[in-house]
């Protein structure tokens, strides 16, 4: 079997900077039009999904509400015939982000930036490892399996990520939520071209 390649590419400009005051932005690079466009063997978007839709700019964890702070693309072959990707949403508390960024040097955030990704990544291949990606013959059509493998993967990734980013907000004193951005996740079930992943 093939290695499996699996990127995770950031498309804001910067993890963490101005961000309690700014949303996120996103750039348009490759990774992003790679997965805006659904290839002809994946599983058309449900109807109900706006992919065009904004993520929400915050959400709340512990009590606290945590700011939108970074849009990452990512992806993962399987195998050469399944796959999955899609964008991921960076959530960090904004207070955190002030007094680290008042104790700390800033250089710290990229270290953080690179910790994340890296997390990101370990937490998706988890997910998609467990997530049946194969053609369900009794869905009743592409909307609602586009919807079922959604929410398997969200559930999946949420699962493994969950001791990484404890154990993340631990270390490092910033509280931050990484979740899936269901509207944008895409699925290959005949054909993962890993290329389309690569840096």
């Amino acid at each position: 079997m093939k290695a499996r390649v699996k990127t995770f590419t950031a498309v804001a400009a910067s993890l963490l900077s101005a961000c309690s005051t700014q949303p996120a932005q996103r750039q348009n690079t490759a990774a992003v039009e790679a997965t805006a466009k659904p290839a002809p063997q994946q599983a058309k978007p449900a109807e109900n999904y706006d992919a065009a839709a904004n993520p929400p700019l915050t959400t709340t964890k512990d009590g606290k509400t945590l700011n939108l702070v970074r849009i990452m693309d990512g992806g993962i072959c399987k195998n050469e015939s399944q796959g999955a990707s899609g964008s991921f949403l960076v959530y960090a508390d904004p207070q955190d982000l002030e007094r680290i960024k008042r104790e700390k040097p800033k250089e710290i955030f990229k270290d953080f930036e690179a910790k994340i990704q890296h997390l990101a990544s370990e937490a998706l291949e988890e997910a998609i490892g467990q997530t049946n990606l194969a053609v369900d013959p009794f869905s009743l059509g592409d909307d609602v399996a586009q919807e079922k493998l959604a929410a398997q993967l969200t559930k999946n990734f949420l699962n493994a990520a969950s001791g990484p980013v404890a154990a993340f907000d631990q270390e490092t004193s910033l509280t931050i939520d990484v979740t899936p951005f269901p509207p944008s996740l895409m699925f290959y079930q005949k054909g993962c071209d890993a290329k389309r992943f690569e840096p």
